[in-house]
């Protein structure tokens, strides 16, 4: 199936790499006119060539950046919030700057963006908000994942709330549950721990392998599509069996 998304304008953030930029991908692949952000402007020209043609440098922890960009652009029919940054420790090793760091990234980012274009949606009919949770935090716990686990289970919670609130007025909000999915960001993340670095990380998943972002983006696409018309508030898990 083609055009699953064709006449909708998308708003996607931390479109640079990882989950981010393979769901602004698809979601031009499938139609829609996509605005992609990051705070990376390097990574810009890989999405042109991929088909993505409006990209440009966003702060997502800037308000008045979020909300110039929102003015920008107009009404969007999709907002994907992919922004995020995993904090590795426990409580002892986070301290005030990582906890407040993690939060304004892993949340506020969504609460600023969803603040700027919601109106906007509104006045349009109506729209899909897709919010990038995870696996951790949402449906189980991780070890070393204090602060990352805390934040993506308020991104769940922002999701629920954000749904039942304007869930008579053409607004579908959901987010989706990644396992571990193989990003420039795990990636780096394997790099650290050293040579046994990825080999850990697969052996922790059930399926033998690490997702794709392009898996993630698949379901990205079905819930910013009109397919997903009765789906609402859900947190949609991907993780490859790990939760089980």
């Amino acid at each position: 199936m083609t055009g699953r998304l064709q006449g909708k304008r998308a708003f996607v953030t931390a479109a640079g790499a990882g989950i981010g930029k393979a769901c602004a991908i698809a979601f031009a692949r499938e139609g829609a006119q996509v605005f992609a952000s990051d705070i990376d402007d390097k990574a810009f020209a890989a999405l042109k060539t991929a088909g993505v043609g409006d990209v440009f440098k966003l702060d997502v922890l800037n308000t008045d950046a979020v909300n110039d960009a929102a003015k920008r652009i107009g009404n969007i029919n999709v907002l994907l919030n992919a922004a995020g940054y995993v904090h590795h420790g426990t409580v002892l090793e986070c301290d005030d700057k990582a906890w407040d760091f993690s939060f304004d990234l892993n949340v506020k980012s969504m609460h600023r963006t969803i603040k700027a274009f919601l109106p906007g949606m509104l006045a349009g009919g109506g729209g899909s908000i897709v919010n990038i949770a995870s696996a951790a935090g949402v449906l189980k716990a991780a070890p070393n994942r204090y602060v990352y686990g805390a934040t993506k289970a308020a991104v769940a919670a922002l999701t629920r709330a954000v749904a039942a609130d304007f869930i008579s007025k053409g607004i579908r909000c959901n987010c989706i549950c990644p396992g571990t999915i193989e990003t420039p960001s795990m990636l780096g993340r394997a790099a650290a721990q050293g040579p046994e670095g990825m080999k850990n990380f697969v052996a922790r998943q059930p399926l033998g392998r690490l997702g794709t972002a392009e898996e993630i983006a698949l379901l990205a696409v079905y819930l910013a599509s009109d397919e997903s018309s009765f789906t609402t508030g859900g947190a949609h898990v991907a993780d490859g069996g790990w939760t089980l």
